[in-house]
């Protein structure tokens, strides 16, 4: 299997670190404050594109989990559980940074509203899915169940997208207003390197799982000589009557 050269890994996160770096400068000389919320408004930059990339991180999932009950490839096994792993993690960040909006926004942490009590079920979701893998012995049982269990998980990623606008939902709009130039292109702007983060948490995690699975196969394999000749020297403890009559005839 290639590998992708370490300098070019290496001046990835580079660009990705710098590009966060600009984002966030951007963000706080550029962007104006928002009228009514003021200042931590300006999480929503932050917040709304981590949120479209714990979607993409559950969709790789989902349809990583689908071509492994097809092809019954290790391979996209591991890319699942990649997928999922990062998905936890983006979640968790939606998770904290909608809190700390919503205390300005509303003045509490946390309300039971749909699309806050329908993205906390995703969490969960997900922090389950990473718990089933980890407690399921068996290379092949494991991916069998994980597969099916993530393409479950999925179907919340929907109903999170879709709650502010087909459920009643007074406390989370189903669309936040942009009326500055600035605001729009800054939110834009976000979507580069949180994006850019995912595809390469993603990448390095499923870099990590294929080495992993690599070297189960590897030591499976390596133990299989030694049980075929444990195996072929091995003598029966017990014979009936006529295999003792043949071998005292032999004697």
């Amino acid at each position: 299997m290639n590998r992708i050269p370490s300098k070019l890994i290496r001046a990835y996160w580079i660009a990705v670190a710098m590009l966060f770096a600009g984002a966030s400068i951007l963000t706080a000389k550029y962007t104006p404050n928002e009228t009514s919320m003021g200042v931590v408004q300006k999480i929503f930059y932050l917040h709304l594109p981590v949120a479209i990339n714990t979607f993409l991180a559950c969709l790789v999932a989902f349809v990583a989990s689908i071509a492994y009950l097809w092809q019954r490839s290790a391979w996209w096994d591991d890319l699942a559980a990649a997928a999922g792993r990062i998905a936890v993690q983006l979640c968790a960040v939606v998770l904290a940074t909608g809190m700390i909006w919503g205390r300005s926004a509303w003045n509490v942490w946390w309300t039971w509203s749909p699309r806050l009590t329908f993205s906390l079920v995703l969490f969960f979701l997900y922090v389950v899915y990473l718990v089933i893998r980890s407690s399921i012995e068996g290379r092949e049982r494991r991916a069998v169940i994980g597969s099916v269990y993530a393409i479950i998980a999925f179907l919340d990623v929907p109903l999170v997208w879709l709650s502010a606008r087909l459920l009643p939902d007074y406390i989370h709009p189903g669309n936040v207003s942009l009326p500055e130039l600035a605001m729009k292109i800054t939110l834009a702007v976000w979507f580069a390197p949180v994006t850019l983060l995912t595809v390469g948490l993603i990448a390095t995690r499923f870099d990590l799982n294929r080495a992993q699975s690599l070297a189960a196969i590897s030591k499976a394999a390596s133990r299989r000589p030694e049980i075929r000749s444990a195996s072929a020297v091995k003598v029966p403890t017990i014979l009936g009557p006529k295999a003792m009559g043949q071998t005292e005839g032999v004697l």
